[in-house]
C-alpha cells in the first residue's frame, strides 16, 4: 500500500499507477498516464504528468511531464522536466534547472539553475550553477553529447552541435564552440582587464 497524506489537497488522476510504500505529499498533482515506483517520495507541491517516476525517487515542488524520473534520483525542489528528459538512476536535478529532450546519465548531478535541451549526458558527469546547453540557432535544434565522466563547470556555454568527451575538464566561464577531446581540460574566458577608456566614458555619461 501507498500513503497520501492530506488527501483532500491531492489529486490522482485515473488510471495512475502508484507502487507499494510510496509517500504523497499535501499539493501533488499527478497526471493521466503517470507511474509512481515503490517507496517514491513525493515531497509537496509536485505536478506530474504522463511520467514515469523511479522506485526510491524524490520529487519536490517540481514539474515532471512526459518524462522518465530513474530510481532513487533526487529532482527539486523547483525543477522542471519537460517532454523527452530521461533521468538516469541516482541522479540528482536540484532547483531551477530545466531539461528538455535529454538523457542524463546515472550519478550525474545537475545541481542549480541549469538548461539542458537536445543533449545526451553521460554516467557521472557534473554540470555547474548556470550552466546552458545551446541548442537552438534561430531556426534549427541541435544535439550536444557528454561523456562520462566529464566536468562541466559553473556558467558553461555548450553550442550545439557540440561533443565533450569522456572525462573531460570544462573550466567555469567557458564558451564550448569546438568538440573536446576525451580527458582534454578546456578554457576560454576573455582576460580581465581595467579600461580607462570605459571609466572615463561611465563618468561623463553619469557626471
Amino acid at each position: 500500500m501507498y500513503k497520501v497524506l492530506s488527501p483532500e489537497t491531492v489529486v490522482i488522476a485515473e488510471g495512475v499507477i502508484i507502487g507499494d510504500g510510496a509517500v504523497i505529499h499535501p499539493g501533488n498533482v499527478l497526471g493521466a498516464g503517470t507511474v509512481v515506483g515503490r517507496g517514491a517520495i513525493l515531497y509537496p507541491n509536485n505536478v506530474i504528468e504522463a511520467s514515469e517516476i523511479g522506485d526510491g525517487a524524490e520529487l519536490t515542488a517540481s514539474v515532471v511531464r512526459g518524462a522518465k524520473v530513474g530510481g532513487g534520483a533526487k529532482v527539486g525542489p523547483f525543477a522542471n522536466l519537460r517532454e523527452g528528459s530521461r533521468i538516469g538512476e541516482n541522479c540528482r536535478i536540484g532547483d531551477f534547472v530545466e531539461i528538455k529532450n535529454a538523457e542524463i546519465g546515472a550519478g550525474s548531478k545537475v545541481s542549480h539553475l541549469a538548461y539542458i535541451g537536445d543533449a545526451r549526458v553521460g554516467r557521472g558527469v557534473n554540470v555547474g550553477c548556470g550552466a546552458v546547453f545551446c541548442n537552438y540557432d534561430g531556426s534549427k535544434k541541435h544535439f550536444t553529447a557528454v561523456g562520462d565522466g566529464a566536468f562541466i563547470g559553473s556558467n558553461v556555454n555548450l553550442i550545439a552541435p557540440v561533443t565533450v568527451g569522456e572525462n573531460a575538464f570544462i573550466a567555469a566561464g567557458t564558451t564550448v564552440t569546438r568538440d573536446v577531446p576525451a580527458g582534454a581540460s578546456v578554457i576560454g574566458r576573455v582576460r580581465q582587464q581595467e579600461s580607462e577608456a570605459l571609466r572615463k566614458k561611465r563618468e561623463e555619461r553619469h557626471g
